[in-house]
């Protein structure tokens, strides 16, 4: 008989699997959309640019199984993610890492550049795969009976309210159909394994391809032309950096035991589709969506609608992460405060970015009708990815060096390697359409740069007053002046370096209250974890409270300092008036008109602002 011990042992394990694969299934809808829809336009734009023969077809699967096998398995799944910061991953969170061994050498400045472009790429990337996906999926109408002769104008408009309809939805928040996300991609990447098993079952010779005989021979066989096909077959590992990047939503368990069912769903696909070209050659033109129209006519219009579908689900997670990306650029000051407003009452980790979004839509809508065709826009794709991919190879392998980890030093740097053959190849399409990648990434970068450098300059510009000098004259007023009444805020990013607008309310406009607390915000290099304290005490009516947090938290600073004690009757913060006739001053000037003031930025009560304006030249 069954003991009572043995009882909730048992009923623990089936909780812990139910737990298991709710998580497997959740990071199938936010981490595997953008390297899950690669199948429906990979092969056909490799197909465009080589002969169907079989030689051609089994040397191209085979670089497709270790494309995934190496830049995807071993760069992101292994390498990436034993490199996280509380579970968090992510190119800012690289950047952190390498930081702390590198700070007190020239190294740091590189390392900041490296982030920034690596930020930047994203970026670009994040703009081109919602339109590829989309547009490619939407050209499966073209197979459909009665529906060949639809003209691309036609299609464009389509994949555009598609498009539009997603951005405008971003306002609402997700957080109500995300749970409907996993379990379609579910069906997505079963779909995906099945007509690939089917595929594969009529010509099974095509299994050889995993052998790396064949990529090898493949490039031996076709010389210069088989390098430049490496920029095409990049295209089935878009989206391989989310398993880093999306680590910190769900964990690193639930997002490398996906991989497998993911691995296994796409290799057996891409093998099929290898199948059906070689049977099929004439149809290389549309390869996924000609297989399942051979298959299955009954069954191929559910198949378009599920493709749709799970484009939309891949560009919803990429956006997100741009929300997120642009967060954490945020509190790490890399970045100007955008307006960010919160889109569920239960998550404050549910953001919405106003500026990104419209920027994004924006550029999506452009490359769309820009390019027209899906096989055209795969030709500018490509060179974003593999510069982002080369980036965290470079990073990996400095941070494993620093660690003195020699095994994953040597492997992390024959991945760079690889990633900088990858990226080298995908230079034939700068002039045919890639600089366009480039161009968008550029935008964040130069906001990054002018920002930074901006909030250097100005904060030289203010002349900040040191502590001591401050205390002096604020003891003696706090003295002989008449006080007001209660308790006033005031915000400096560090105390030791007391703003001017805090010099010109207590000292030009005699304001003092009886309790006076400067608050500063403290970005740690952790990535979680809030904390607010008093500190000791600055002088007599003249507190300190400092809140350290963590660069990927969403904080409520009105919550923190009520669970502290502080009932302020007013909240004193500085604006900034620059007068420049330097023209990059002038466009950081708009930066600073455009955002957000700190406190209206984290969401202080209105009425109990004041603002106050210091005239500087810049």
């Amino acid at each position: 008989m069954m003991n009572a011990n043995d009882s909730t042992q048992e009923y623990s394990k089936k909780e812990q699997i139910i737990h298991d694969a709710k998580g497997i299934i959740k990071s199938l809808g936010l981490v595997f959309g953008d390297i899950g829809t690669s199948p429906i336009y990979t092969l056909t734009v490799i197909f465009l640019l080589l002969k169907p023969t079989y030689d051609n077809v089994i040397g191209v699967l085979s670089l497709i199984v270790w494309t995934l096998i190496i830049l995807v398995s071993v760069e992101y799944g292994w390498l990436a993610m034993s490199l996280s910061e509380k579970g968090e991953g992510g190119t800012i969170v690289l950047r952190s890492i390498l930081l702390r061994y590198v700070r007190k050498s020239r190294n740091a400045v590189f390392v900041t550049i490296l982030s920034f472009v690596g930020i930047s790429l994203l970026v670009g990337d994040g703009v081109i795969t919602p339109a590829i996906s989309i547009l490619s999926a939407v050209e499966g109408i073209l197979l459909v009976p009665g529906f060949k002769e639809t003209k691309q104008m036609t299609l464009i408009i389509i994949a555009s309210i598609i498009a539009f309809l997603l951005f405008i939805f971003q306002k609402k928040g997700t957080e109500k159909i995300a749970g409907a996300f996993g379990p379609i991609m579910f069906v997505w990447f079963l779909a995906l394994g099945i007509s690939g098993i089917i595929s594969i079952i009529q010509t099974p010779s095509v299994l050889k391809a995993v052998n790396p005989y064949y990529a090898f021979r493949f490039f031996y066989e076709n010389g210069l032309a088989g390098f430049f096909v490496l920029s095409e077959v990049i295209l089935c590992a878009t989206g391989g950096e989310a398993l880093y990047a999306d680590m910190g939503h769900l964990g690193r368990k639930p997002i490398i035991r996906a991989w497998y069912f993911v691995f296994v769903a796409l290799l057996l696909n891409y093998l099929g589709q290898g199948a059906f070209v070689i049977n099929q050659p004439a149809s290389a033109w549309n390869v996924l969506f000609g297989m399942m129209m051979h298959e299955s006519k009954l069954l191929y219009i559910p198949f378009l609608i599920l493709s749709i579908v799970a484009t939309v689900i891949a560009s919803q997670a990429l956006i997100s992460g741009m929300f997120s990306i642009f967060y954490q650029g945020i509190n790490t000051r890399l970045m100007p405060m955008f307006k960010v407003e919160y889109t569920s009452t239960e998550m404050r980790s549910q953001i919405y970015i106003g500026f990104v979004n419209w920027f994004l839509l924006i550029s999506v809508l452009f490359i769309i009708f820009l390019f027209k065709e899906s096989n055209k826009l795969a030709v500018a794709y490509g060179f974003a990815v593999t510069g982002t991919m080369t980036l965290t190879g470079i990073m990996m392998t400095m941070i494993f060096y620093s660690r003195k980890e020699r095994t994953k030093t040597l492997i992390a740097l024959l991945v760079t390697i690889i990633d900088v053959v990858f990226l080298a190849s995908n230079t034939y399409k700068l002039p045919n359409g890639g600089y366009w990648s480039l161009i968008i990434a550029a935008i964040p970068l130069s906001i990054i740069l002018i920002y930074t450098a901006g909030q250097r300059k100005l904060y030289r510009s203010v002349r900040p007053l040191k502590l001591d000098t401050f205390l002096f004259s604020y003891n003696q007023l706090y003295k002989e002046l008449n006080k007001i009444k209660g308790t006033a805020l005031f915000f400096a990013r560090d105390v030791k370096k007391i703003p001017s607008y805090i010099v010109h309310t207590m000292f030009m406009n005699n304001i003092i209250y009886e309790d006076n607390i400067v608050v500063s915000l403290v970005t740690t290099d952790e990535p979680f974890g809030v904390n607010g304290f008093f500190k000791e005490d600055l002088a007599d009516g003249l507190r300190y409270f400092e809140i350290q947090m963590g660069y990927m938290e969403v904080v409520d600073i009105e919550k923190i300092l009520k669970n502290a004690g502080i009932i302020e009757k007013s909240i004193f913060y500085g604006l900034e008036e620059i007068a420049t006739h330097n023209f990059i001053w002038k466009i950081f000037s708009v930066f600073k008109k455009l955002a957000p003031p700190f406190v209206q930025f984290h969401d202080l009560p209105s009425n109990k602002l004041h603002g106050v304006v210091t005239r500087t030249e810049l």
